[in-house]
């Protein structure tokens, strides 16, 4: 109400109400207010009716407004919201409506990648690899394509080869030597007119008998030849002494761990290892295996002397530096060699080859050195050689350790003839066909004919263990790697347990399960 408003009664009013006055005109002011809306309702019905919709409109839009305020708006900024009491009793202002906060929807899961399906594999060996006769068996099988294995048995534990050990011996050869490497004997001028020097070049296949005609060694140098040789550049001049020199290889001549009276008496497959010999030092040299003596250098000389046709005084020493050439022979390449030693498992060859390679690598000239130098060729194939220990070449010792799990992985390359590793595939004797895998070896006959002709291997025995390693050409078609070690307390009849568990190799091929 304004001032003017008010009545008249002739006095200040008193600008305060009471407290009943408050309450009577409130009262008034209800009544009137009801009843003057209830009238106005009557009279303009449609009218009313739009009017309360408006101000439902406003009520809910209002609370829908201060809804979003509370739980979704950003907060006041400094210049656009009231800041003070006297702010907020001003009449309200049009709030516009708050933009929602853009949120981000949760990524959906993506279901993790399915490996892909293993192939169930069903052919087992089992029982066949719980034969007793196999004593302590370490084996592994590969897929030669794939290099899955298919197949393990302590396969990864580094045991005793037997000749199996010649695999590597030929290997390290081929990377250290080469294929197309000959071994010479020579003879050179001596230090004193009329003398000549013998000098050994560690070719073991030189041969006593004419032309090596007849010699165990197929196409064997002749020290009848180097004899002939000599004297013919001799000129005529008598020959006045011999000097012998054999400072190639070093000693001891005999590999501590081999039973001597065993192998170079009673089965006659080892001599001493001098850097000059005649045929192996067999004392018959068109066999595979004879006795051999206890003086190789002197059996060689003896038979140089005779085709020199002199017996002149012999001594040992070593040749002048820069000494005239007199004569010389050579071997076979070392890739022929290679052959013939797998093939018959021959020890003398495989000795040679493995102090050749200590030499040219320069790791000595000894059984101790020939660890290193092997080593040192294997390198080449890029194979992981820990576990490997190298006591000789041919594998004669129980000293010796690989793994057959080195052995799967060698062959393979063998089977690809990598690195010419071809050689060593060419040489490997076959199931019931050739070389100790022959029939008349007593391998892979009876029941394990089946596999005759489809394994290519290398055998190997020793006291305390039977071996085979190398081929298989399953029956599926599957090319498959392999060794077979059956150690400790075994005796002849594990071949054939050693057979026919290759033998179920391979029946099995591809479908080889290790269960």
């Amino acid at each position: 109400m304004h001032e003017s408003d008010l009545p008249d009664s002739g006095a200040p009013a008193d600008p305060t109400p009471t407290r009943s006055s408050r309450r009577v005109d409130a009262r008034a002011g209800s009544r009137f207010s009801v009843a003057g809306a209830m009238a106005a309702i009557r009279s303009h019905p449609k009218a009313w009716i739009a009017a309360g919709a408006a101000a439902a409109f406003v009520v809910l839009g209002s609370g829908t407004v201060a809804l979003g305020a509370t739980v979704g708006a950003p907060a006041a900024s400094a210049a656009g919201a009231p800041t003070s009491s006297a702010t907020a009793s001003a009449s309200p202002k049009a709030s516009p409506t708050p933009t929602p906060t853009p949120t981000t929807a949760p990524a959906r899961p993506v279901p993790a990648a399915q490996p892909a399906a293993t192939r169930i594999r069903t052919c087992s060996v089992a029982g066949l690899a719980q034969d007793g006769r196999l004593g302590s068996l370490h084996a592994q099988v590969l897929n030669a394509k794939t290099g899955e294995v298919l197949f393990d048995r302590n396969g990864t534990a580094a045991g005793a080869t037997a000749s199996v050990l010649k695999t590597l011996t030929s290997a390290a050869a081929l990377a250290t030597l080469g294929g197309d490497h000959r071994v010479q004997t020579t003879v050179v001028a001596g230090s004193t007119p009329g003398q000549i020097v013998l000098v050994g070049g560690g070719d073991v296949t030189l041969s006593r008998l004419p032309g090596g005609q007849g010699a165990f060694y197929t196409g064997a140098p002749s020290i009848q030849d180097l004899a002939t040789q000599a004297k013919q550049a001799m000129g005529g001049q008598p020959i006045t002494s011999i000097v012998v020199d054999t400072s190639l290889f070093g000693g001891p001549v005999w590999q501590p761990s081999w039973d001597e009276r065993e192998e170079r008496v009673v089965e006659g497959s080892t001599p001493y290892m001098t850097a000059l010999m005649v045929d192996g030092d067999r004392d018959d040299p068109g066999a595979v295996e004879s006795p051999r003596s206890t003086d190789p250098v002197a059996r060689a000389v003896q038979y140089f002397q005779q085709y020199l046709g002199t017996n002149v005084p012999v001594t040992q020493g070593t040749a002048p530096a820069g000494a005239k050439p007199l004569a010389s022979v050579q071997s076979q390449p070392v890739s022929t060699l290679i052959e013939q030693a797998m093939k018959y498992s021959d020890n003398t060859i495989m000795e040679e080859l493995a102090r050749l390679v200590a030499i040219k690598g320069g790791a000595g000239n000894t059984f101790d050195a020939e660890n290193a130098g092997v080593l040192a060729g294997l390198a080449a194939y890029g194979i992981d050689t820990t576990g490997i220990h190298i006591a000789d070449g041919s594998g004669l010792s129980g000293d010796n350790a690989v793994p057959p799990s080195y052995l799967t992985r060698l062959f393979v390359k063998v089977l690809n003839r990598e690195n010419g590793l071809g050689i060593v595939y060419d040489g490997l004797p076959v199931s019931g066909q050739s070389g100790t895998l022959a029939s008349g070896y007593n391998r892979f006959t009876g029941d394990n004919s089946v596999a005759r002709g489809a394994v290519h291997a290398k055998t190997g025995w020793i006291n305390n263990g039977y071996t085979l390693s190398g081929i298989v050409d399953a029956a599926d078609g599957t090319p498959l790697t392999f060794a077979v070690f059956a150690l400790g307390d075994v005796s002849d009849n594990a071949k054939q347990a050693i057979d026919t568990l290759v033998t179920g190799f391979y029946k099995c091929g591809d479908n080889l399960t290790n269960g």
